[in-house]
């Protein structure tokens, strides 16, 4: 379904300009942005994929990845299509590159508050692919999960304009903002996205208020030097100490063809990270102790992970044992 995009200018001839992320995509009658899901039709910008749901189902939270919002809940998890990076190392090749989608389902917001209501899912998960470039949608599906108490989660790059964020801001619960890279010219040269952008996204949502966890995909050959996350880790902790950082390892996908990140370098980062940083995980890996939560303060174990199987010790958001206050929102009583 398309229907006329929010967050753009009309130009001279029919021309337009996108001002939903840092693209500001200039286009011509039938031209489409850089997400491919976006297009100049006479003049008028319009979002093809309104509602068009490629990806859907009842994931655990700690999959998005956030560790310390409601741990051990089930989340209804949407996607649709296309996404404004290009990163050549995507795992979701087939839908975030628009013109491989094969089959979508239409729905409504109105369907998927009734899809989150009968798995009991305590929130929605705009996921998969990039949610920005389904904005409207996504936006319109977020008004009505916050009037019916559902909970809504971004899974996002972070690159978006700070108009867009801003307006999304008051349905907005949670995030797991994706940093690529410490370095502009990976952003621009490599993933074809913007670093400041991405910054500033983390910057604003957690002094908003809006709950906060990071994902570093750790690269084998193209981000993965010491420096890097030394930058990293110093930059989150100058926002907050308490942001959790999940440093993800890598594996070839799509494009990228590099070894898997190395143990040894995973370690090396998260060593640094916890330098910085009170609450850091290693993903993508066999590692029980370092994806468990522990208290910063005394060191007792609070929320204890094998898999998908959750130990949640965290009694009214505090260390039991110490009293200490633990960064995020939880279930224990």
């Amino acid at each position: 379904m398309k229907i006329e995009a929010k967050f753009y200018q009309k130009l001279k001839d029919k021309r337009v300009k996108c001002t939903l992320c840092p693209h500001e995509c200039l286009l011509s009658p039938g031209q489409r942005g850089i997400c491919k899901v976006r297009k100049n039709i006479s003049g008028q910008l319009y979002s093809l994929n309104y509602g068009n749901i490629t990806s859907m189902g009842i994931d655990p939270i700690e999959k998005k990845p956030l560790y310390h919002f409601f741990p051990s809940s089930n989340i209804l998890s949407i996607g649709s299509s296309g996404c404004n990076l290009l990163c050549p190392f995507c795992q979701n090749i087939e839908i975030s590159d628009a013109d491989n989608v094969i089959e979508t389902k239409e729905t409504t917001p109105q369907d998927i508050i009734k899809i989150a209501k009968s798995n009991n899912s305590f929130g929605i998960a705009y996921t998969y692919n990039e949610p920005t470039v389904f904005y409207e949608f996504v936006h319109d599906t977020s008004v009505l999960a916050k009037k019916s108490g559902i909970k809504n989660v971004w899974v996002t790059n972070g690159n978006i304009s700070m108009e867009a964020l801003k307006e999304i801001r008051p349905y907005m619960d949670a995030a797991n903002i994706d940093l690529k890279s410490f370095n502009s010219d990976f952003y621009s040269s490599f993933v074809s996205g913007d670093l400041e952008t991405t910054k500033d996204t983390i910057a604003y949502l957690f002094k908003e208020g809006v709950h906060i966890e990071i994902t570093f995909l750790t690269i084998t050959n193209k981000n993965d030097s010491s420096e890097e996350m030394e930058n990293i880790a110093k930059w989150i902790a100058s926002i907050s100490h308490n942001i959790p950082l999940h440093i993800s390892r890598y594996f070839p996908m799509n494009k990228i063809l590099e070894p898997p990140t190395s143990l040894n370098i995973l370690n090396r980062n998260y060593d640094i990270g916890k330098k910085y940083l009170k609450y850091v995980y290693l993903g993508n890996v066999m590692d029980k102790a370092r994806s468990n939560t522990y208290c910063p303060n005394c060191n007792t174990l609070l929320i204890e992970r094998r898999g998908y199987q959750i130990n949640d010790l965290i009694k009214n958001g505090s260390c039991p044992k110490c009293h200490t206050k633990i960064y995020g929102e939880f279930n224990g009583v």
